[in-house]
């Protein structure tokens, strides 16, 4: 179904003002709390939450954060501390683990991608159990009817263990930033052909590029123009984002999205293992032929980021990935290596294949804040309902969204006449996406803002107030001329078949990766190799996980 977002966003904001009176009246009545929906919560006495913080390399937490930034604001508003447990993000998943596994957990724990591992052994809490004191997270899972998504979060026990990030349309963020200037001289109006321009058109277009820029002396018949970031080694060995864009076209899962390789037969109602599928063999005879064709880099999957991006930036490739929050920064490169005015560029709109007219994104859950069990036993339920109070207005409400993102209206941003947000004048944010002068104050890196624990879920209007014209403009194209692909039914695994699909999961989904990258190099050949391949899956259990798969969604159904 096609999302126009403008409309979506003013007809959703019409529902969701007509529900925040009942609600607030229902979470105030139910406890005797003041808090409800739309409320700052606060808290009378003084109060400390332990919370992890997953601490990003490239935007580390200073002292000022505490004393002035992000920290001192939430407790200026709420009366509360937050004793912060500070974890190198490249660490995160590991060393939040084993604090979990010791027992020594903050209660409140952000940033969490995948929670299974901590639901047997009763380390967090099922917070399904105690969402209906959370007013302004059970208004938007009742107003953006998110009831669906969140069934996919629920475990054996027909509960859910982590308040994940919603939004209320999934939005692209990841897409190819085109030099169009190079894509005229080749004879092609990217605007006027993105709407319907196939994966196997985009390569044809592409060769021709290159036939252009060997002529205009850029490059020279051996080399490529097109050296992709986010897919080397500086990711998980599977192709990372390249991969996830264009499997997600074939309707296959793939790169970052690889997950377990199963996906969903509406027709059939049942799983296949999509990752010896026709469509997978359609899609990586494209991606090789791209290499085969001197187009794509095959260092693309071998190569750290910034070496992709210097190619780029010095007028050596035609294409390069971006996104929202790095749009502007590409930009600031290529003005500083090729001068601003000398180049032309076009955030396009994703190809397509000839089967299927998807978008990346399908989903509307992000990652999200597990709450440790620790914290109901130390803190008892009243006042672990009133944290929960507190993690709802933090992680949940406009305001707290408005603060985390964009700090303090008048301090740091002003809202516009038009209702429209900006940063004031002598700042910039790179999280934000927005640029501004050498000496400019980055809110970021000096206060914490718009940082990556506190996840952007939201409305439509919420996700994009930091959009600049043209990111805001691919978003809708994006929107407008391609579809979102159907959520897969949810299972529920029980904990022995949880852990059997595990076992099978690993050693298959990195032999599917290992091979992929092998078709699309041209270590091994597509059309000749292509049967071993299936056979190499069939061995590592594919056909046995499917099966497993379909026995458990036939029991899930029957519930």
């Amino acid at each position: 179904m096609k999302k126009r977002l403008l409309s979506m966003a003013m007809a959703s904001a019409m529902v969701a003002s007509m529900a925040v009176g009942a609600i607030g009246v229902q979470a105030e009545e139910a406890e005797g709390y003041t808090y409800g929906l739309n409320e700052t919560f606060y808290s009378e006495e003084p109060v400390t939450y332990s919370i992890m913080f997953s601490d990003a390399s490239w935007y580390p937490m200073t002292e000022t954060w505490k004393t002035e930034g992000i920290f001192a604001k939430i407790q200026e508003l709420t009366n509360v501390t937050l004793d912060i447990t500070s974890i190198d993000s490249g660490d995160y998943d590991s060393k939040k683990a084993l604090m979990i596994n010791a027992g020594e957990a903050s209660y409140i724990i952000p940033k969490t991608y995948d929670e299974s591992a901590f639901v047997e052994g009763g380390a967090v809490v099922a917070v399904s159990d105690w969402v209906q004191y959370m007013p302004n997270y059970t208004n938007f899972v009742e107003t953006y009817s998110m009831q669906p998504e969140l069934k996919t979060l629920e475990k054996a026990d027909g509960k859910y263990y982590r308040l994940p990030g919603m939004l209320e349309a999934p939005l692209q963020d990841y897409t190819f930033l085109l030099r169009k200037d190079y894509f005229e001289g080749a004879g092609y109006d990217v605007a006027a052909l993105e709407q319907d321009w196939t994966w196997d058109e985009f390569a044809d277009i592409l060769a021709d590029v290159k036939a252009y820029m060997v002529e205009q002396g850029i490059v020279t018949e051996e080399d490529y123009i097109w050296s992709d970031l986010w897919a080397g080694s500086e990711v998980d060995g599977s192709g990372g984002n390249l991969l996830k864009l264009v499997g997600a076209a074939y309707g296959v899962p793939s790169g970052w999205a690889v997950g377990n390789g199963v996906e969903y037969d509406a027709e059939t109602d049942q799983f296949y293992f999509a990752s010896t599928s026709e469509d997978y063999k359609a899609y990586v005879t494209l991606m090789s032929g791209l290499v085969k064709d001197g187009i794509l880099d095959p260092e693309t999957f071998t190569q750290d980021n910034q070496t992709a991006c210097n190619k780029f930036y010095r007028g050596e490739t035609a294409l390069l990935s971006v996104n929202r929050s790095q749009y502007t920064s590409w930009l600031a490169n290529m003005d500083e290596q090729l001068g601003e005015g000398n180049y032309e560029t076009y955030l396009c709109v994703i190809p397509k294949s000839d089967k299927h007219n998807y978008m990346p994104e399908n989903i509307r859950l992000e990652n999200g804040v597990m709450i440790a069990q620790k914290a109901l036993d130390e803190l008892g339920e009243e006042e672990f309902i009133k944290m929960l109070r507190f993690v709802d207005w933090l992680f949940y409400s406009d305001e707290a969204y408005d603060l985390v993102k964009w700090g303090v209206e008048g301090e740091t941003y002003q809202v516009n006449e038009d209702g429209t947000k900006s940063l004031l004048d002598g700042y910039k944010c790179g999280g934000l996406g927005i640029a501004g002068e050498e000496e400019d104050i980055d809110i970021r890196l000096q206060w914490g803002y718009a940082g990556g624990n506190y996840y952007y879920g939201g409305t439509v209007a919420q996700m994009s107030d930091n959009f600049i014209p043209e990111i805001m403009d691919f978003v809708n194209r994006m929107n407008e001329y391609r579809d979102v692909k159907p959520l897969n039914p949810a299972y529920t695994a029980n904990e022995d078949e949880n852990e059997q699909l595990n076992l099978w999961k690993t050693p298959l989904i990195d032999n599917v990766n290992t091979w992929t990258l092998q078709f699309i190099t041209g270590v091994m050949d597509v059309e000749a190799d292509w049967d071993a391949y299936v056979a190499s899956c069939e061995g590592l259990n594919s056909t046995s996980m499917v099966d497993m798969i379909n026995d458990i969604y036939a029991r899930t159904k029957g519930e």
